[in-house]
């Protein structure tokens, strides 16, 4: 479980976070949702700890893994050494060959076989997308936290990482934090979405208990 205990986090003087408290359950996807300037990308860096609440604390068990809205790709390595490069790190922990396994069998179920030598200039939005993510799930994450996973992708792509990472919360049992201003691949892909609106929840919605639950989101944006 993820647990964030009444969190408050100012930068200089302008509040960005106020009071925010959830328990996000085990092995589901939490859809953090939110226009622009709400809080939703900070509240996940507190969570992954890049960012330290000035009020408040967040519990958590187990490897947590950020995958960025850039995607943060090295531009100098190959898909594959983009994959190998932090279990490389942990040499001790990992046998190589085991990992190179991992690897390939992640490539081979995100599609990106044939991409695995090519360099990340030469891939599109939806290919960088997936070698992200596979990176990610090369460490063997509890929870995963995506920041804006479909921000500049078409609506086929879209479509596709709506299937990825519901595929990989159900077979992997990872949990998911997802924020997105995106309210269509929200309501598509979370169990539970938590609306930000000037650093506070204005909405808390199981999307599976609502007919509509895009229309209600929408009341409260």
């Amino acid at each position: 479980m993820l647990k964030v205990n009444d969190v408050y986090k100012s930068f200089n003087d302008t509040k960005v976070l106020e009071g925010i408290a959830v328990d996000i359950s085990k092995s589901k996807v939490f859809g953090l949702a939110g226009p622009s300037g709400s809080g939703k990308s900070t509240l996940l860096r507190c969570m992954q700890g890049l960012e330290t609440p000035d009020r408040g604390s967040i519990e958590h068990n187990g490897k947590m893994c950020f995958m960025f809205q850039d995607f943060q790709l090295f531009p100098h390595m190959t898909v594959i050494q983009n994959l190998l490069y932090a279990p490389n790190l942990n040499k001790k922990k990992h046998k190589k060959h085991d990992k190179e396994q991992q690897a390939n069998a992640l490539m081979r179920n995100l599609g990106l076989e044939s991409k695995k030598h090519a360099y990340p200039k030469s891939l599109s939005g939806g290919e960088k997308q997936r070698v992200a993510l596979a990176r990610s799930l090369m460490i063997d994450p509890e929870t995963l936290l995506c920041d804006e996973p479909t921000s500049g992708l078409d609506v086929a792509t879209t479509t596709d990482v709506v299937l990825l990472l519901k595929s990989v919360c159900e077979t992997a049992g990872v949990t998911m934090v997802i924020a997105s201003h995106n309210l269509d691949f929200l309501t598509e892909i979370s169990d539970r979405i938590v609306l930000l609106k000037s650093g506070k929840i204005v909405a808390d919605i199981e999307t599976r208990m609502h007919d509509d639950p895009i229309n209600y989101l929408k009341k409260y944006y």
